[in-house]
């Protein structure tokens, strides 16, 4: 089936839920699924980002996730919210990424060292690149090597409800653990950024994590090309 190429009633649909954007979509008005894209870049961002550190890799997983969740998005049920849903797809992306880049990295130095491989990776902070240089404050970037730092349990719990915003139940949706383990894992990951940032945590916080509107622009046009067929 060929995408729609005419623009969704001048985005006239932005007022509309998520919910029923998906239904129209699933209905034959396919374009509309660009609102959704934009509604939750950033989140997507966030919840790739915390998973897959090489900013390389990140745009492709989020291509990847929303394709995967367009071509799904009839088994889309409404007992869930749709960000949740598709939080829980773009963290599969994720996993799977992180799994074939080990698999790469196992065939080339061997895998006796994974272990140690994984340790490190949880300490190192992602090289810096343009955008990254372009944050107004340098105690952004403090945060998300503090971020970086966290054991990956701990850091997708971290990134979803303290830097995202997400409520405890919606986190615990979102990766399949329980209001108590969201709540735990919280305490433990602020109590090591803390130590990193101390008292300016708070501030820095919502500003970490930024996509761009030039990568969200990106982004978007490489999925609706894909979904096209170009």
């Amino acid at each position: 089936m060929d995408m729609e190429t005419s623009a969704p009633d001048t985005w006239g649909s932005v007022s509309l839920t998520d919910e029923a954007i998906v239904g129209r979509v699933v209905a034959g008005e396919r374009a509309l699924f660009e609102i959704l894209m934009r509604r939750h870049n950033q989140q997507v961002y966030r919840v790739v980002r915390s998973v897959v550190k090489d900013e390389a890799d990140v745009e492709d997983v989020m291509q990847q996730a929303y394709v995967s969740a367009f071509t799904h998005l009839k088994q889309f049920e409404e007992r869930a919210q749709f960000s949740t849903w598709l939080i829980r797809i773009a963290l599969n992306e994720a996993f799977a990424r992180r799994r074939m880049t080990q698999r790469a990295a196992a065939r080339t130095i061997g895998a006796e060292n994974d272990d140690h491989e994984d340790f490190m990776d949880s300490l190192t902070a992602p090289q810096a690149d343009p955008e990254r240089q372009a944050y107004a404050q340098e105690l952004h970037r403090v945060l998300e090597v503090a971020v970086d730092a966290l054991p990956e349990h701990y850091r997708a719990v971290f990134m979803l409800r303290q830097i995202e915003g997400l409520s405890t139940s919606e986190t615990a949706a979102g990766l399949g653990l329980g209001d108590e383990a969201v709540k735990t894992r919280l305490h433990r990951a602020r109590a090591m950024v803390r130590r990193a940032v101390a008292e300016h945590i708070g501030q820095a916080a919502a500003g970490a994590f930024q996509f761009h509107a030039v990568r969200c622009d990106r982004v978007v046009a490489a999925v609706m090309k894909q979904l096209s067929g170009g």
